[in-house]
């Protein structure tokens, strides 16, 4: 079970999130836990060839160490490398995350695993009644883990319906054809699309503050500032539709080698060759007071 949740940015910028409560978690965990075993049940059939074959004690020094590897440096490495997921939570669709909705780095993932181990699940954790019970008293669901490294385990999968895919705006596709792309490096847009697909999350508010710091970095990335009257979302759109546009035509080349050319068609001497009638060219419309209809 999931309920909506707060979270602050640094911007002052409250974001409704849904935090995973016991049950996703709890899933996510075994998961986990079943791949943590099939490592360690692997590391002790090499390891009890090394008792055999060699020194007893450094048979049993190496089994604490790959423990411990096993136990606190696969939720570590996960979380630091993808971002607060683990293969267990990329199953349930959860994402762990700081309190102020960034990211987590190394820090906050080393500080959850280790207190994962010793407090919450393993040595101090009675195979994990702490961490079952700090959850089902916190209003977030989260841990002992959590609470010292700062951070908040949210469900990152939505339906379909809460993010929206916004497309070119029809009032900028000529203008966007017109930009320098070339410069846009692909962080910055990987920050503005996940901005465009939360705007069903963010209230009003929070979708202009956000998108207006994206379009200032995007702006002056590749120079071409928010013309008037256009939402920052909207600009930001149209910036990630005709990039997308452009590496979609890189891939499809525009002569298909190989293919035979086909002949010519002979005409009658002396007949004119039919030109296109001409067509009405449709006269240009004044925009109305509000062009832009912001994403729902």
């Amino acid at each position: 079970m999931e309920q909506e949740s707060e979270l602050v940015t640094g911007e002052a910028v409250v974001l409704d999130v849904r935090a995973a409560k016991l049950a996703s978690r709890g899933l996510a965990m075994m998961i986990d836990v079943a791949l943590q075993l099939i490592a360690l049940f692997a590391a002790m059939l090499v390891l009890s060839q090394v008792a055999v074959f060699g020194d007893e004690a450094l048979a049993l020094t190496l089994f604490l160490v790959t423990l411990v590897l096993i136990m606190v440096g696969y939720p570590v490495i996960f979380e630091t490398l993808s971002r607060g997921r683990t293969l267990g939570k990329m199953a349930l669709g959860l994402r762990v995350v700081r309190t102020d909705g960034g990211p987590v780095r190394f820090r906050h993932a080393l500080v959850r695993g280790l207190a994962g181990f010793f407090i919450d699940f393993w040595a101090l954790g009675m195979l994990g009644v702490v961490a079952v019970v700090t959850s089902l008293l916190s209003p977030n669901g989260r841990r002992v883990g959590d609470y010292l490294a700062g951070t908040l385990v949210i469900r990152e999968r939505m339906p379909a319906s809460r993010t929206p895919y916004v497309g070119m705006p029809p009032q900028l596709a000529y203008w966007a054809s017109q930009l320098d792309l070339t410069r846009l490096p692909n962080d910055l847009a990987l920050a503005v699309r996940q901005y465009l697909s939360r705007t069903s999350e963010l209230r009003p508010e929070a979708v202009e503050a956000l998108g207006y710091g994206l379009a200032q970095q995007v702006a002056a990335v590749i120079g071409a500032p928010m013309p008037p009257g256009v939402p920052s979302w909207a600009y930001l759109s149209a910036v990630l539709a005709e990039r997308r546009r452009r590496d979609q035509a890189k891939l499809q080349p525009e002569v298909q080698h190989g293919q035979p050319v086909p002949a010519a068609q002979p005409f009658a001497p002396g007949q004119p060759v039919g030109q296109p009638s001409p067509q009405p060219v449709a006269q240009p419309q004044p925009p109305s007071e509000n062009p832009f209809t912001p994403p729902s």
